[in-house]
């Protein structure tokens, strides 16, 4: 019988919360089936780095301008952001957009609708899926996303909101990224969006080193994680966790066309 094999689609294992035991984690998460990762990217000033790790563990990579990290001058970082695009289509790893979106935790908002829509752009303009960070702002977003019209799609990721957003996003060609949230018992809204919509819909991910689950003795998150996710996934559905682990992987597979 063959191992069953894990796809994280959204870890950050470039940071340098890994930096002490990187290998070892590496070779823990080959031991578990846990064999192909997207490191998504955050910050013009963090890209070398991230392209450092992704090419050295052979992981897929996106790249892109996360709302946290908005720029001093918007249109050099996104001048900056093609550049490295062209650089890297032919990159067999290069498969995203992103990591971008909106967060209205966050100031400057309008600012970060317009590093956004930028990115949204540069997506639809190089046939690439994209990787939207979403907190709070899931009006504004769908908005965004209307208007754009990505023919690739991509992923909401972290996703946590209702089945009727969810049916929105889906519309749009939009896939979600569900992750450590889903173990927490108080997450009902998720439980019930997992258990309610079509399984071609989900990704896995992680988010590490952050989203740790709230139940885990580990302060940092890890890829490790993520068959007790699919368990949970399995156990919300009634369906056995081979045929959701096959499922969510031929999804990544088909929205990063791998």
């Amino acid at each position: 019988m063959m191992k069953q094999t894990f796809f994280d689609s959204h870890a950050h294992l470039d940071f340098e919360e890994f930096d002490h035991d990187r290998e070892a984690l590496f070779i823990k998460m080959k031991a578990e089936g846990i064999d192909r990762v997207l490191i998504p990217g955050v910050s013009p000033e963090r890209w070398s780095r991230q392209l450092e790790i992704a090419n050295q563990y052979q992981c897929f990579f996106g790249l892109g301008i996360h709302p946290w990290f908005i720029p001093p001058d918007l249109d050099k970082a996104i001048i900056h952001l093609e550049a490295q695009v062209n650089q890297h289509l032919s990159n067999p790893l290069f498969v995203a957009i992103g990591e971008c979106g909106l967060d209205k935790l966050r100031s400057d908002f309008t600012v970060q609708v317009e590093l956004c829509h930028q990115q949204l752009l540069l997506a639809k303009k190089y046939h690439l899926p994209v990787i939207l960070h979403a907190v709070k702002c899931h009006a504004e977003l769908i908005a965004l996303l209307t208007k754009t019209k990505l023919p690739h799609g991509g992923v909401i990721h972290g996703f946590y909101g209702s089945v009727e957003i969810a049916k929105q996003y889906q519309l749009l060609g939009f896939k979600l990224g569900i992750g450590g949230l889903l173990l927490n018992p108080m997450a009902k809204k998720l439980h019930h969006v997992v258990s309610e919509l079509p399984l071609d819909m989900f990704i896995i991910e992680t988010d590490s080193p952050s989203m740790t689950p709230i139940n885990s003795p580990e302060k940092r998150n890890s890829p490790l994680i993520l068959p007790a996710i699919i368990e949970k996934m399995a156990f919300l559905r009634k369906k056995s966790t081979v045929l959701i682990l096959e499922q969510v992987n031929k999804n990544t597979l088909q929205l990063y066309e791998l």
